[in-house]
């Protein structure tokens, strides 16, 4: 019988192969990351729609949108002090056991940093989160004061500044659909920006803030000022506006932006959900006050 000769490779036709599986793998890795950033901007967009349908279901409940953050009843501390309007929609994005929880433990304890009973602030809720930042998915440790805390990628808009009350969430706000004379189309209600560095501001449950106006901490002004106090390597007073940002910056907690090319997503007062590009940041004033009467047109 005359013997089958089988040919292999050589090695440089296997130097070849393995060559074009890696081109092909170079190809296929930006695509793969551009199908998940995209996919994580469809669902951090749905999620905001879910919020402004919760704020929308709050307002017919009791007849204004939630405070900002919760802090004075009359001449006394609100029964859930430092609570932020995330925290009042809880029973609105199907988070019934939680928001008895909470109510529960104000009772127990006037101080939302405590944990327990305070469960909450270390309770990460999914759709208080974007997916295209990994660090909001799992609770963190706040670096100065070392809370264990869960995040929101989600700020509402309490105006231009911290001081000017001219939006719709601020400290103690009560705002209703008829106090928006601009027009709940044209008004922004809430937007996009990560959490700090440190972590020590944007925490979903409850917070400080800015002496104590929840700025920076889940609401935020669209031309903020650091209130802080400056230190040599701190961040400058300000004004912060609207432009792209860095998780490594911590200078970033005082604006709008996110980890998406190009914008942010934002939600109005309608319910809508528009994604503003960094170029639209000189109409953001406008924007952000609920009854200014400027004359601007929302960018598509």
């Amino acid at each position: 019988m005359r013997a089958v000769l089988r040919r292999g490779f050589t090695l440089i036709e296997l130097l070849v192969v393995l060559a074009v599986i890696a081109v092909l793998i170079g190809l296929m890795v930006p695509a793969v990351q551009q199908v998940r950033d995209a996919a994580a901007r469809v669902q951090c967009a749905s999620n905001l729609k879910q919020l402004g349908l919760a704020a929308q279901q709050y307002h017919q409940a009791w007849r204004s949108f939630p405070p900002g953050m919760r802090f004075k009843k009359g001449r006394t501390r609100d029964p859930q002090y430092l609570s932020s309007w995330l925290t009042q929609l809880l029973p609105y994005v199907e988070q019934h056991q939680l928001w008895t929880a909470t109510q529960a433990a104000y009772k127990q304890s006037r101080s939302p940093l405590k944990n327990p009973p305070h469960v909450g602030l270390a309770t990460v809720v999914p759709v208080f989160t974007c997916p295209a930042d990994g660090r909001t998915n799992e609770v963190q440790i706040a670096q100065r004061e070392k809370y264990v805390v869960a995040l929101t990628s989600y700020l509402g808009v309490e105006g231009k500044d911290l001081t000017t009350k001219d939006g719709i969430l601020f400290r103690d706000s009560y705002i209703r659909i008829l106090d928006i004379k601009d027009g709940t189309s044209n008004t922004l209600f809430a937007g996009e920006r990560p959490p700090s560095t440190d972590f020590q501001y944007g925490w979903w449950y409850a917070g400080i803030g800015q002496r104590y106006t929840g700025s920076a901490e889940f609401i935020l002004g669209v031309e903020e000022q650091n209130v802080l106090q400056v230190t040599a390597g701190s961040c400058p007073p300000g004004t912060y506006t609207f432009a792209p940002g860095s998780v490594n910056d911590q200078c970033a907690m005082f604006h709008f932006w996110s980890l998406h090319v190009g914008g942010a997503h934002f939600l109005f007062a309608d319910g809508s959900v528009r994604f503003l590009h960094y170029s639209a940041a000189p109409i953001l004033p406008a924007l952000a006050s609920r009854s200014g009467g400027e004359v601007v047109t929302v960018p598509f």
